[in-house]
């Protein structure tokens, strides 16, 4: 088994909600195999209360969650990174910045709970939806033998996770 970390940055266009929650559950799950980011392409500027508020009841500390710009993940001091996966279809069209180092890249597209109209309930509703698919594709993010695998079959296989889950 590697002792490799695996560095995963989750790119959306807002960065306050889908990349926000992914970053958070694959840090605290991946049970230190990955250490992982998120940013945006027009960052918000700050986190979504109902992503927050996601994040806290699973249980996931919410310590170092704020609204990035995707450069900074491009500048020559920032972690190299071994995925780069794209979590809403905004992010997935634009062109992005060079990511030094090749990393493997995905698009998961999940709908954006933050656009959601309506009550408390019903946001909190889109959020919890949100939420769970990105976990089950964390799960199976996590259940990969990533060191045994070449980046063609990485890039094949995260492809397939984002397709062929809701």
């Amino acid at each position: 088994m590697s002792d490799k970390v695996y560095n995963v940055l989750f790119l959306c266009t807002g960065n306050s909600a889908r990349s926000i929650m992914a970053e958070a559950m694959l840090n605290a799950a991946g049970q230190g195999r990955f250490k992982t980011y998120s940013a945006g392409s027009h960052p918000t500027g700050e986190v979504h209360r109902f992503a927050l508020e996601q994040i806290a009841a699973i249980g996931y500390p919410l310590t170092d969650l704020r609204s990035k710009s995707w450069n900074e993940f491009a500048a020559d001091e920032a972690p190299h990174m071994d995925f780069v996966i794209t979590v809403c279809d905004k992010a997935a069209g634009e062109v992005c910045p060079h990511w030094p180092g090749q990393p493997v890249t995905a698009h998961w597209g999940f709908s954006d709970p933050a656009s959601v109209q309506g009550s408390d309930v019903e946001i909190r509703h889109a959020f919890a939806m949100v939420c769970r698919e990105i976990k089950t594709r964390l799960d199976i993010l996590m259940s990969l033998p990533i060191q045994k695998l070449a980046k063609l079959a990485l890039k094949r296989e995260l492809d397939k996770i984002g397709e062929n889950t809701p």
